[in-house]
């Protein structure tokens, strides 16, 4: 199983920290997937303009082929603005619209406040089923307060976290099982 992480903004820290927890999660409880980290941050990724997401080049084409072959997305994103950043947008835009069709999405949000929890209800989740992702039903929101020091802090979202990596492993698992059930049925 490939389960990708993306920490979805070119600035701070937060983000990464909480996908980097989930990643390491998933690594510790099924050692033998494939788990990799994007951080937007590292990489030089242009702007959509329409194309098919194989015919861009470089950064940007490694990072789409990378999202395209995962089981599973871990999205971590920060709240700019009472919404998500411009260059987890891109990213978005960049794929197909069935980009998501039978990946299970799980999703992390960072805020300065909890003022700003309903983001991921209102904005991120319809982009993610618009695009045929199937999401974990509950995601994680970390408050600035949450940290110290690009540490984690509060026992309580490092369980969540630890119960997001199961949880997006388990629901891969099932979907795969499913489709294996439902594939039986055809003689071709």
């Amino acid at each position: 199983m490939k389960i990708v992480g993306i920490s979805g903004s070119t600035l701070g820290s937060k983000t990464r920290t909480a996908v980097e927890y989930a990643l390491a999660e998933v690594k510790k409880q099924y050692p033998l997937h494939d788990v990799t980290l994007i951080d937007l941050k590292e990489y030089d990724i242009v702007f959509s303009d329409g194309r098919n997401y194989w015919e861009y080049e470089g950064d940007t084409k490694q990072v789409l082929e990378t999202i395209m072959s995962a089981d599973a997305l871990i999205i971590g994103t920060p709240t700019f603005q009472a919404s998500i950043p411009a260059t987890l947008k891109n990213i978005f835009d960049l794929l197909p619209i069935n980009g998501f069709r039978d990946k299970v999405v799980a999703l992390i949000a960072t805020a300065g406040s909890a003022k700003h929890y309903l983001m991921v209800d209102q904005q991120l989740k319809p982009i993610i089923s618009y695009m045929k992702g199937n999401l974990v039903p509950t995601y994680v929101f970390i408050e600035e307060k949450d940290f110290l020091r690009k540490d984690i802090i509060n026992d309580d979202v490092v369980f969540r976290l630890e119960r997001l990596a199961e949880d997006t492993v388990l629901l891969v698992e099932a979907y795969q099982h499913m489709r294996e059930i439902k594939d039986a049925q055809y003689d071709f």
